[in-house]
């Protein structure tokens, strides 16, 4: 009866230190883990963007991001170790790099839906990558709530599994590093020559060419320098796929 008093007067108090946010938070963070969480704290920090307009000091995803970021990237190091007991070290390196790169992330987070966890009350623009942040900010706060067991538990059982991340192996993750890939293979240099534009209504763009040797065989345009060279260098792939079969073993693209 003592106890049962007592895990009363504690939910009370619970209820009275927790707003309607912080309980829709807590639940459906419940539901993507699987389980209760300890600090839901932790949680309102992983979903608070950065706003100069308000008090700059206040806390934000970002130190999250930092730590769920070197969390996954053990936890996956070490599965892929284990998984794969006969693998290279280039192979285990670029398996990792296609679970953890940002497209990837990008499109978890995106099923998970982090962004409409947001904190209210900010006028910002999101980034492209607001998703896959959110994500490394989620593992960084579940590190933190939980510990690393469960953490590991929860990333390998509820968000990437071994079947997905098994999926991964046959994808295309970057054209830039296939084609560094082949090119070592050939023993035939593939340089990238990016340069700014200035277009109509002072829009700054930058066009990045592929040249094979001596020969420039694609060009393309994009708002970054690496956006331009990723698609210069898909270009250049389709093309040189259809003369040298650069493809090996069928691949679909991330």
């Amino acid at each position: 009866m003592e106890l049962k008093n007592y895990f009363s007067k504690f939910l009370r108090h619970r209820r009275k230190t927790l707003t309607e946010n912080d309980y829709y938070l807590s639940s459906e963070i419940s539901k993507i883990t699987g389980c209760g969480i300890h600090n839901i704290h932790l949680y309102r920090e992983a979903f608070s963007l950065k706003n100069s307009s308000r008090n700059p000091d206040l806390k934000n995803y970002e130190r999250l991001e930092f730590l769920g970021d070197s969390v996954l990237g053990t936890i996956i190091s070490c599965h892929l170790f284990q998984a794969y007991p006969d693998a290279r070290e280039g192979y285990l390196t670029q398996m990792k790099s296609k679970i953890v790169n940002r497209k990837n992330l990008n499109r978890i987070g995106e099923q998970l839906q982090l962004t409409k966890f947001l904190e209210p009350g900010y006028s910002i623009t999101l980034s492209e990558n607001i998703s896959g942040n959110l994500f490394e900010a989620l593992v960084g706060a579940i590190y933190l709530d939980l510990g690393y067991d469960f953490c590991k538990k929860i990333i390998l059982e509820k968000l990437l599994t071994p079947q997905e991340i098994n999926k991964l192996e046959n994808k295309i993750v970057s054209y830039k590093g296939l084609l560094l890939e082949w090119s070592q293979k050939k023993k035939v240099l593939i340089r990238y020559e990016t340069c700014e534009e200035h277009q109509a209504q002072k829009v700054t763009v930058f066009r990045c060419h592929v040249w094979l040797g001596a020969e420039k065989i694609s060009n393309a345009t994009d708002s970054s320098k690496k956006k331009a060279e990723e698609k210069a260098a898909q270009r250049a792939f389709y093309i040189l796929n259809k003369k040298e079969n650069i493809l090996e073993n069928p691949k679909t693209v991330l």
